[in-house]
This record gives structure tokens, C-alpha cells and sequence, in this order.
């Protein structure tokens, strides 16, 4: 039996992508934009020490616990609903934030600004597997959602920068507003809107133990980063850590799981999120000591060491929009391998510590990680069957987050602990705080601390990409346990084969469940 080719998007499916890539770029912009506004907010609020790192921090706190709620809850409402009701709660916490007046009233907002962030990214990632069926041009649509976040990000400093230079700390929340108004625009008219046909019961228990756990493992890394082994970080990151434990014994029991933990064993998703995760643990990691450098050691100023940072922010574009020539010509492993050995040999070149070696290396870095993070996430939300590309995307955004956090505490400490060993006596504790006298040699033990995490990340990188070819698949397995009827493994080479053959593993499994589950588990629970 030939197979149907699937359909091909047309001019209004690439319109639509257009669309959403807006909430995407905003979303990474204010992950940034804030910084810059640190100073004058302070002086206009006077907030506690303590509230301001709750005023920078619990954006990203609610983004990364409530990505998966909201990925399956999008499954269950509608990816566009949600979407749509996510960018109209994001536009009014924006607003929110500024105008506010207190430190409390901006501590809400940004958390209401977290979580209505986190209906975006699923949801939008989700549209594109709705849009785009056909493999190659999901892969180049996911290349065009990566860019999206990067440029964001990229261009947060900068935007930021301006908008202070002429307004006051609030402007730059007020650029969701129009942005949002927009997608609530052009929403309704062009994206289609998908929901599971058979959804069942949402688990609020379930949704809970995932936010706590998420939030209580990223709090506890970020202490981790910010203040060293101690015990909050260690008890914060335990108690995270049996909260997943309970969640996921709950998940194996329920017959309408948040999670279906089926997609862990399908070798195409498992994989993608390791190097999904590894990639951004290098990229933060390093680009944690790349901003200071420019600014503590170099002495620029933030706008300034922003525009430094646009060079590397291309080649994760020119890297993403490749990946659709690289997949057709490539295998997922040798495209991934080889973007881990490039960005290996950036964080080598990153280590030299000047000017010329950050731009080049962290550029070559870019160029290696964009494709293993869209062939990556391509290959994550191609593995799960239609109805539940939500919950796939939920769960790659939050490996994303948790990689992100792991690499700026593990190689943050790493950098730290070099720093403190060859610092001279009183610049011990960090480089902002060393007294001028003693700022050539603290500027000197910040540097070799800086060549530490570049060679830890070059040696990484270059073990994965070995790692990865000497692992590579060449069959696919089921990832269900095939019944006696089911056909033997087939052995293929297109990356879009193997999606297929992961989808239908899994939707095998569902099929198989007894339709009376859900009624005996009703019955028996009154």
C-alpha cells in the first residue's frame, strides 16, 4: 500500500508562523529586557534585597513549573484558546508590571506575567505541528520558532537599553501590549484551532505536583548558583526531586495521565531532550561569563556589551535556518554529533579569553547548537501522536529550563571556585566587590575562572558528539512492546520515517486500553 504523502502548508500556514513567532520573541525578550532596568527600578521602588531577586527571578520561577500544566492543558481546551486567553493575560500582567507602584504589586505581576508566559510556548509549538505536516517543512517551521526565541533574547538588551535612554523602567514591559494586541488580532483568522477528540479527566493533583517539583528543583539550583553548596539548595532540590518521584508513580497509575511517560521510550524523544538539555547548559553557562567579562573585566557598559553579544546571536539564526538542508542530507545523529563537535571547537576557541576569541567562539557555538536544538525539538514534537504535541512541547520547553539552570549553577560554581582559588587575598568573594588596588590581579583569576568553563564546556560537547556517534540507531524499535500480530522492527534512514514509526508505537498503546478503564476506576474509587 503506497503511503499519502502529507499535505504541504501554503501561503497562509507561513503567515501564521509569522504570527507566532511574535509571542515567542517576547517572551525570551523579557527574560532580558529587565535587567537593564534593574538600577532605576530600585530607585523608584526601593525594594529589599530579598524582593528584588523575587522581582527577577519568579518570572522564570512560573515559566518553567507551569509548562507542563499548561502543555496538556492546551491539549484539553485547545492550543489556540489557550494561546489566544494566555497573550490577553500576558498583555494585562505587562501593563501591570508597569505601572506598578510597590515591590509587592511588581512581584505579582511578573509571577502572573510567568504564568501566562508559559501558555505561549506549548501552545505555539503545538500550532506548528497542526500547520505543518509535512516533515521538511515542520522542520524548517520549528527552524523559524527557534530564531524567534533567539532574536528575542538577542535583542532584549538592546531594545531594553533604548527604551531607558529615552523613557522610564516601565516601557520595557509596555512593548508586550501592542505586540499581544496583535496575535489576539490576527489570531482568530489564521491559526487553526486542535484539541484532543478524547481528552478525559485533567488531574489538578497531578498539575500540582508538577509545578512544586519543577519550582523546588529550579530554586534550589539557583541557590546552588548563586551562593555555593549549602544546605537550602540541597534541601530545596531533594524535595523537588521526590515530588517528581510521587508525580511520575502517579502518571503509571492514572488511565488519563498528565504525562503519557510512553513518550520517554521512544528513542527519538528521549534523545532529542538529552541534547536539547546539554546544548542550552553550555550556551548559559557560558554566556553567564561571557557578560561579565565584557562588562567587569573589559568595562563596557550593558548596552554596549549587548551589541558585542549580536554576533552570536546570528549563527544560532544562520544554524536554525540550516537545519532544513542539513536534515535532508543527514541522519538526526551525524546532523546532531557534528553540531556538538562544532560547538565543542567554539568553546574551545572561547577559552583563549580576549575580544576576538568571544565573538568568533561563541558564534561558532551558536552555529554548532542551533541545529541539534531544532532537529531536537522537531524530532520531540514529531515522536507524539497529534493529540498530545502539547504535552511534548511542555515537556521540551521544561528540559530546556532545567538544562539552562544546571548549566549557569554547575559552571558558574565551576568559574567560582577557580576565581576564589587564584584571587588575592580580599577579592575573594566576587570580582564586582574587589577593591580597585587589587582589580589586575582579580580581573586576572576572573579570567582563568572564564577559561575553566569554556574548556569544561568544550570537553563536554566534544564527548557528546563522540557519544553520539558511537550510539547512533540505524533500526528503529517499537516503543510500546509489540504484540505477536505486530510487525518485526524495519530498518530505515529518513528522520521522518522514524517519526512515524514512533507515533504509531505510541498510538498503538493507547489504542489498546480497555474502554471500560475509566468507568471501573470511577467505580471503584466511590
Amino acid at each position: 500500500m503506497t503511503a499519502v504523502p502529507a499535505p504541504r502548508a501554503g501561503r497562509r500556514e507561513w503567515i501564521a508562523l509569522a504570527v507566532l513567532a511574535l509571542p515567542c520573541l517576547l517572551v525570551t525578550m523579557d527574560l532580558t529586557v529587565l535587567y537593564l532596568a534593574v538600577p532605576e527600578l530600585a530607585r523608584d521602588l526601593e525594594p529589599s534585597s530579598s524582593q528584588l531577586l523575587w522581582i527577577t527571578d519568579i518570572y522564570g520561577f512560573l515559566i518553567a513549573g507551569s509548562l507542563i500544566t499548561m502543555g496538556t492543558l492546551g491539549d484539553r481546551i485547545g492550543r489556540r484558546r489557550l494561546l489566544l486567553t494566555g497573550a490577553a493575560a500576558f498583555a494585562a500582567a505587562s501593563a501591570l508590571a508597569a505601572f506598578s507602584t510597590t515591590p509587592e504589586m511588581l512581584i505579582g505581576a511578573r509571577a502572573l506575567l510567568g504564568v501566562a508566559g508559559a501558555t505561549l510556548m506549548p501552545s505555539t509549538l503545538s500550532l506548528i505541528r497542526t500547520l505543518f505536516e509535512d516533515p521538511r517543512q515542520r522542520t524548517l517551521a520549528i527552524g523559524v520558532w527557534a530564531t524567534s526565541l533567539s532574536v528575542g533574547a538577542a535583542i532584549g538588551p538592546v531594545v531594553g537599553g533604548s527604551l531607558l535612554e529615552l523613557f522610564w523602567w516601565g516601557s520595557v514591559f509596555l512593548l508586550a501590549v501592542p505586540v499581544m494586541a496583535l496575535l489576539l488580532l490576527l489570531g482568530p483568522r489564521l491559526l487553526p484551532e486542535y484539541r484532543d477528540p478524547a481528552p478525559g479527566r485533567f488531574d489538578l493533583a497531578s498539575a500540582a505536583l508538577s509545578l512544586a517539583a519543577v519550582l523546588a528543583v529550579v530554586y534550589g539550583i539557583k541557590r546552588l548558583a548563586e551562593d555555593g553548596p549549602g544546605a537550602a539548595s540541597t534541601a530545596a532540590i531533594a524535595a523537588g526531586l521526590a515530588l517528581a518521584a510521587v508525580f511520575v508513580r502517579r502518571q503509571a497509575a492514572l488511565d488519563d495521565p498528565l504525562i503519557d511517560l510512553r513518550l520517554f521510550r521512544a528513542p527519538a524523544f528521549s534523545a532529542s531532550l538529552a541534547a536539547n538539555m546539554l546544548a542550552i547548559f553550555a550556551i548559559l553557562g557560558t554566556d553567564l561569563y561571557i557578560a561579565q567579562y565584557l562588562q567587569l573585566v573589559l568595562g563596557m557598559g550593558p548596552l554596549q556589551a549587548g551589541l558585542w553579544t549580536l554576533p552570536a546571536a546570528g549563527g544560532f539564526v544562520v544554524g536554525s535556518l540550516l537545519t532544513p538542508v542539513l536534515a535532508r542530507r543527514l541522519r538526526p545523529a551525524a546532523a546532531a554529533a557534528g553540531g556538538m563537535a562544532l560547538a565543542g571547537l567554539g568553546a574551545a576557541v572561547l577559552a583563549q579569553a580576549d575580544l576576538a576569541a568571544i565573538v568568533a567562539g561563541s558564534t561558532i557555538l551558536s552555529l554548532g547548537l542551533a541545529p541539534v536544538m531544532t532537529l531536537g525539538t522537531d524530532l520531540i514534537v514529531g515522536a507524539a501522536p497529534a493529540e498530545r504535541a502539547g504535552a511534548a512541547s511542555a515537556i521540551s520547553e521544561t528540559g530546556i529550563e532545567l538544562g539552562g539552570a544546571l548549566g549557569i549553577a554547575l559552571l558558574g560554581s565551576l568559574g567560582t571556585a577557580v576565581y576564589r582559588s587564584q584571587a588575592p587575598d580580599g577579592a575573594h568573594d566576587t570580582l564586582a566587590g574587589a577593591p580597585a588596588a587589587l582589580l589586575e590581579a582579580a580581573n586576572a583569576a576572573f579570567t582563568q575562572g572564564f577559561r575553566a568553563v569554556a574548556a569544561a564546556s568544550a570537553a563536554l560537547l566534544l564527548g557528546a558528539a563522540l557519544a553520539a556517534v558511537v550510539l547512533r540507531r540505524y533500526t528503529i524499535v517499537a516503543t510500546v512492546p509489540p504484540s505477536a500480530d505486530q510487525a518485526a522492527p524495519v530498518t530505515v534512514d529518513a528522520a521522518s520515517e522514524q517519526r512515524k514509526a514512533t507515533t504509531a508505537a505510541i498510538s498503538r498503546g493507547s489504542a489498546k486500553r480497555p474502554s471500560g478503564t475509566r468507568a471501573a476506576c470511577a467505580s471503584s474509587a466511590s
